[in-house]
């Protein structure tokens, strides 16, 4: 076989001829445009909240004095865009009155923007449960989606997750655990605010995501009549009752009437004899201020009397 000469002219093209290497470098580059941010779309069931907090304001204020340094990341959609990476710089834009934003326009599917828009806020410094949890449970659907096996992604905590340990990878969380995230998108509502906002802790919240729907609506209206909240101890024993259908309103509240070691005593009162002096159009929430500021007034009536009793 001829061997080429290492003086043979390279493959000629009508690229190479009216152009240069850097040109053709220079042509591959992604493109930057403004686009009017009217035509904007948020990016379908975002799972990042975009809060206007004091981070938001730093980032007002930078693009008020900069631009927008650092074009978001869209996707065409029919004759407008969405936003696959960039929802505060464009909330921070839409906020100092800028009309326009400069955009990089890619061409991705819904798995690919999917896997895109997570990865690229994961690295917020505060990210909620919350957060975590929905962005989780997107990525691995986006995974399994584009090919992944539908076998390695069973319900089991700490199961053969081979899928869900992609997923947490770039941020360190095991397959494990992400399953675990993913397994708080199971609770109302209101009981995944509290895990948000530090009332229920993160181990014991996973526990209770596997109650039925309205096992939680009454172990919720429980949580606030008693004050209190499930340790991580209470939430394995609501968890196995419940699996095994042996779980009801009595035996909820029987549960979470019990003293935590680290818990104030509390002191109760029967409701029937609270209600016979408390004024009739009182909220039941009021009922606490009011015991306190009356047990303040018989206070000071009875050192009086005892003053006037010297």
């Amino acid at each position: 076989m001829e061997k080429k000469s290492i003086l043979d002219p390279m493959p000629f093209t009508v690229d190479s001829f009216f152009t240069t290497q850097e040109q053709r470098d220079e042509e591959k580059k992604e493109k930057v445009e403004e686009i009017s941010i009217d035509l904007l779309d948020e990016f379908p069931n975002h799972p990042f909240k975009v809060l206007k907090n004091e981070e938001l304001s730093k980032l007002e204020e930078s693009i008020k004095d900069n631009g927008v340094l650092e074009p978001i990341i869209v996707r065409k959609k029919d004759d407008r865009y969405e936003i696959v990476s960039g929802h505060r710089r464009k909330l921070a834009s839409t906020l100092v009155g800028l009309k326009s934003i400069p955009c990089i326009v890619r061409n991705m599917n819904d798995d690919e923007a999917t896997i895109y828009m997570v990865d690229s806020n994961m690295h917020r410094e505060t990210i909620l449960p919350s957060e975590k949890a929905r962005a989780y449970k997107m990525k691995l659907d986006a995974l399994v989606h584009q090919g992944k096996r539908n076998d390695l992604t069973s319900n089991q905590v700490g199961g053969k997750l081979e899928t869900a340990g992609l997923v947490g990878q770039e941020n360190g969380d095991s397959q494990t655990q992400v399953r675990r995230y993913i397994r708080l998108n199971e609770l109302i509502p209101e009981l995944l605010d509290m895990v948000d906002n530090k009332e229920i802790a993160f181990n014991p919240a996973v526990e209770l995501s596997y109650l039925k729907k309205k096992e939680q609506e009454v172990l919720l209206d429980t949580m606030n009549y008693c004050d209190a909240t499930p340790s991580h101890a209470q939430a394995i024993i609501l968890k196995k009752l419940s699996q095994n259908g042996e779980l009801n309103d009595e035996k909820i509240v029987d549960l979470m009437e019990q003293e935590k070691p680290n818990q104030i005593s509390k002191i109760k009162i029967r409701e029937d004899k609270i209600q016979s002096v408390i004024p009739k159009n009182l909220r039941i929430d009021n009922y606490e201020d009011f015991v306190v500021k009356a047990c303040e007034y018989y206070g000071r009536h009875l050192i009086k009397n005892r003053e006037q009793e010297r």
